[in-house]
């Protein structure tokens, strides 16, 4: 059976149907990332996608029980090259077509993922549909005016989650925007103590908890939809060590007076360059976002402290009047590179820094 992808320009993209084959709408984005597609299709900051992966050969590790970002397949479809049918793993629990069908998420195979990739990077957001035959006239209304509208709190938890750490590990509250699971591992792995919390937090609740920093997640969409957490986030700034990735990073510079922009493709894919301005060294990273932070001026009290070797937008930042700090990629990667990893050990310092010069 014959199945295609239509873009709201009228171009299509033809492919044959896998996973759990029906219509799907959304906006279409591409990754660079080789490797580590199920954690990528459990990213929540793929919510309301239809995800196109650049590498050829997909499906040939399967899927496991281990490589799970979240409970839940975010992406909207799924378009590729080349699926393959027979996975060879050793945590192998099935092929991707049973993945797909498990979480009923259409899939697009035998695409020119090539051809698709430079369509979108010609800019603008790209709303799309997969579909076996000619959509109808309201399905081409509703692809046209598609758009993710506060994804944010549908994909965050909706009451606290508390994970017990070690004796005389910090207590981190974590804002929870679409938090990926590696991130909690990351804090975990350290033997702190996490909670958390639903996107719509008051800060008033987080200050009277007795926590040593608040960590400020990843997560989906346009950071500017979230005009009540950026205020709980100003409530915060000088009060506790906060450190933001992704989403996070986005808010809190928002919080601090800075501007956001839509990238004109964004950045997805787990070899992104970014330079450390600080020590003059290049590091490639996991990213998964469409909008990025204005430059800060001259009067501004941020400190640009990352910035992406591609095109030169703002990757990370750190700021002078309060304890935090944030950056764009992706730390904890997964999938990608884990070289960035010590920012958690930072932000540990960050909390101990803090919890010193109070006493």
């Amino acid at each position: 059976m014959k199945a295609f992808l239509m873009l709201e320009d009228g171009s299509k993209f033809y492919g044959e149907p896998f996973g759990d084959f029906q219509n799907a709408i959304g906006e279409v984005v591409f990754s660079t990332s080789m490797t580590g597609y199920q954690e990528g299709l459990t990213d929540p900051s793929f919510f309301g996608q239809i995800l196109v992966l650049t590498y050829p050969l997909i499906g040939n590790v399967g899927f496991n029980n281990f490589d799970y970002e979240s409970n839940r397949i975010s992406v909207k479809g799924l378009i590729i090259k080349e699926l393959c049918d027979v996975p060879s793993n050793w945590a192998v629990k099935g092929n991707l077509d049973e993945f797909m069908k498990k979480f009923n998420i259409v899939g697009l195979k035998g695409v020119d993922t090539r051809a698709l990739t430079l369509k979108i990077r010609e800019g603008n957001v790209k709303r799309g549909i997969i579909c076996v035959e000619e959509p109808t006239a309201e399905q081409l209304e509703k692809m046209k005016n598609y758009k993710i509208e506060k994804p944010v709190y549908k994909v965050s938890t909706k009451r606290p989650l508390f994970i017990d750490g070690k004796s005389g590990g910090k207590n981190i509250a974590v804002f929870d925007f679409g938090v990926k699971e590696n991130m909690i591992r990351m804090l975990h792995n350290r033997g702190h103590n996490i909670t958390i919390f639903p996107a719509d937090t008051s800060a008033e609740e987080i200050l009277e908890g007795n926590f040593d920093g608040v960590l400020l997640s990843n997560g989906p969409g346009d950071p500017k939809d979230n005009e009540s957490i950026i205020e709980n986030i100003k409530k915060l700034l000088n009060k506790k060590p906060i450190m933001g990735i992704c989403m996070g990073h986005q808010l809190l510079a928002l919080a601090n007076g800075l501007d956001s922009f839509r990238l004109k493709f964004g950045h997805r894919g787990a070899n992104q360059p970014v330079k450390d301005l600080e020590h003059n060294r290049v590091y490639i990273t996991s990213q998964n976002h469409g909008y990025a932070i204005c430059e800060p001026d001259e009067n501004s009290n941020a400190v640009v402290t990352f910035r992406n070797v591609n095109d030169g937008t703002v990757e990370g930042l750190k700021y002078k009047d309060s304890p935090s700090f944030s950056v764009q990629f992706h730390p904890e990667a997964c999938p990608g590179p884990m070289d960035t990893e010590y920012l958690f050990n930072d932000f540990e310092r960050l909390m101990e820094g803090f919890a010193n010069a109070k006493k």
